[in-house]
């Protein structure tokens, strides 16, 4: 997908390596890169971009190579990134933790010819591909320390900069290819927002996910730390108090992880959103008193498209405007413009629609258009509404309609009405057989109750887009991207429909109280001591609100990493029943 135009040296790398000297230099000894693991000054991370960039080149990493990386939540994740793209290479990104087979998929697709990863691990090895672990990058010979080389290497505008993969219908990841020319124009979109500089910001997200490399590079940009926080790592307390605790001044997280942690955000002067749509009320409950954005933008499009933020006066119920550069249109089904106020697809153009899915040239001709008036266009699937104002509402995907007896039903029309007096969230899915639509929601306070809600729907909602099933929850499961798991939350709901009341056989007190503990956590029962706590529908965040609800009913803390290594019901209570006898016998 490249031109024939000659090389030159990439501005938007010089820019970014730019801002990193920069805040080297104005404040040296300030950490840049902030983990659980350990971290990194500014003058640290500039040396070490320019250390690990030296060593990738002995290796022959160039212009055009494609770099794996497994990096996302260890300290020299961004060292990795600028060195990678420092020499004109490629970074795909991938998260280790994502199964074997998806991240093989991911390797060969992208025609990855080296790996670096923080561990060397089954997932990594296990393709066929050389890997550089972090630490090679700077203990091999010759890999002496200094500040970043003062021109990185030249490439040409449309050489891909990185490639993320998203779920494909075939079955298998889809590339999407994003050139370094994108790349700039949207540095040049988030170089204009004048957020907050200095400080310390949150990234929680996959680094496989563009939402990792949003965070990154607006951090970057302003000089804030990149606080990465493990979901599947956080202290017992949780994912909000790991966030507290590093005080963030800039936030940047999913709403479906704002609801979860935003105990954590009190310290924020700027909260940014983005991923999926936003409540209202999320918005109203967390923009009080400081900036806050809307982010909507699909990967296709660089990252982010388009912005609502409260410091103009937007309102945060809409996805803004477009981002300085882009372009947005909101087209009917023949490709033609539809009046202010009628619903149709969102259309991005500009300088930062990619190049497109990477080996899938019948896919790309699909997606991305070219229109004579108004260029290259990628068309999102996704559904809007161009107020009077300008600003755009999002009113779902094309992805999210399902078809409920003849009828043609929006999941996400059912949330928004969901959503409200007593409900802080909602997520709507069909049931398996796909003939009933089933509601979770997360209470607030004055829930109505199951019943009344069901007539609150039924007085705005016609009677086929009634959910017939409703459950109330204490969190919504996510994704690893942090987005709502729709099909965990169908998968789960039927197997408490079809597990009644019962709970497994306990032999002890002990056990009893695990139990109690576990069922308390998950979306439904456990009726198997022995059954896994991950399999059962849990996640991290629900871990986390485990091992906290343990501690409290047992006085025995325990790990992430112990829980992952003792998943079950009756794992679990034997490591719990050890720690007291330990305790017992000490005292």
């Amino acid at each position: 997908m490249t031109t024939t135009s000659s090389a030159t040296t990439p501005p938007v790398v010089s820019r970014l390596l730019g801002h990193l000297a920069r805040h080297s230099a104005e404040r040296p000894g300030e950490p840049a890169v902030l983990t659980s693991g350990g971290g990194l000054s500014w003058t640290e991370l500039a040396a070490s971009v320019g250390t690990a960039s030296r060593v990738l080149r002995a290796h022959g990493v160039g212009r055009g190579t494609a770099v794996a990386l497994a990096t996302g939540r260890d300290r020299h994740a961004v060292t990795a990134l600028l060195s990678v793209w420092a020499l004109g290479a490629t970074a795909v990104l991938i998260d280790e933790r994502h199964p074997a087979a998806h991240i093989s998929d991911v390797v060969l697709n992208s025609g990855t010819e080296w790996i670096v990863a923080a561990e060397l691990t089954p997932e990594v090895l296990g393709n066929g591909v050389p890997v550089l672990t972090t630490s090679d990058l700077f203990e091999e010979p010759g890999a002496s320390t200094g500040l970043v080389a003062a021109e990185p290497e030249p490439v040409r505008p449309d050489d891909v900069a990185y490639v993320i993969h998203t779920s494909g219908s075939s079955g298998r990841p889809k590339g999407v290819d994003v050139s370094f020319a994108n790349l700039e124009a949207f540095l040049d979109a988030i170089e204009s927002l004048g957020m907050p500089r200095g400080g310390n910001g949150i990234n929680a997200v996959s680094p496989a996910f563009d939402g990792w490399l949003w965070c990154t590079l607006l951090y970057l940009v302003f000089g804030n730390a990149l606080g990465i926080v493990d979901l599947a790592r956080s202290a017992a307390d949780g994912p909000a108090a790991a966030i507290a605790a590093l005080a963030p001044r800039v936030v940047c997280l999913t709403p479906s992880l704002l609801a979860v942690c935003g105990a954590g955000v009190g310290s924020a002067e700027a909260i940014v959103v983005a991923g999926e749509a936003c409540p209202p009320d999320l918005a109203e409950r967390h923009g009080a008193g400081r900036r806050m954005l809307n982010v909507y933008g699909p990967t296709e499009a660089t990252i982010a498209a388009t912005w609502a933020d409260s410091a103009r006066g937007d309102d945060l119920a809409t996805i803004g405007t477009a981002i300085p550069g882009y372009t947005v249109h909101v087209l009917g089904p023949e490709g033609r413009p539809v009046s202010d106020g009628a619903q149709g697809e969102l259309y991005i153009g500009g300088p930062g629609v990619a190049l497109g899915y990477r080996n899938e040239p019948e896919l790309t001709a699909r997606h991305f258009v070219t229109d004579p008036e108004r260029g290259r266009l990628y068309g999102t699937g996704d559904l809007v509404r161009r107020r009077s104002d300008g600003r755009l509402e999002f009113h779902g995907r094309d992805d999210t309609q399902v078809k409920v007896r003849g009828f043609r039903v929006e999941l996400t029309e059912i949330e928004r009405r969901a959503v409200g007096p007593g409900v802080a969230q909602a997520a709507a899915y069909l049931l398996p057989g796909g003939r009933t639509i089933a509601l979770s929601v997360v209470a607030a306070e004055d829930y109505p109750g199951d019943g009344e809600l069901r007539e609150r729907l039924a007085a705005v909602l016609p009677a086929h887009q009634v959910p017939s099933r409703i459950r109330c929850l204490e969190k919504l499961p996510l994704t690893p991207n942090g987005k709502t798991d729709r099909a965990a939350l169908a998968s789960a709901h039927a197997a408490a429909d079809g597990a009644g009341p019962q709970a497994p056989q306990v032999a002890d007190a002990l056990l009893s109280t695990v139990t109690e503990v576990w069922n308390s956590v998950l979306e439904h029962p456990v009726t198997d001591a022995d059954a896994d706590f991950f399999a059962s529908g849990g996640h991290s965040l629900l871990a986390a609100g485990m091992i906290t609800a343990l501690r409290r009913e047992t006085g025995v803390s325990l790990s992430m990493r112990e829980l992952l290594g003792n998943p079950t019901i009756r794992s679990c209570a034997d490591l719990v029943r050890t720690r007291l006898d330990e305790s017992t016998a000490v005292s």
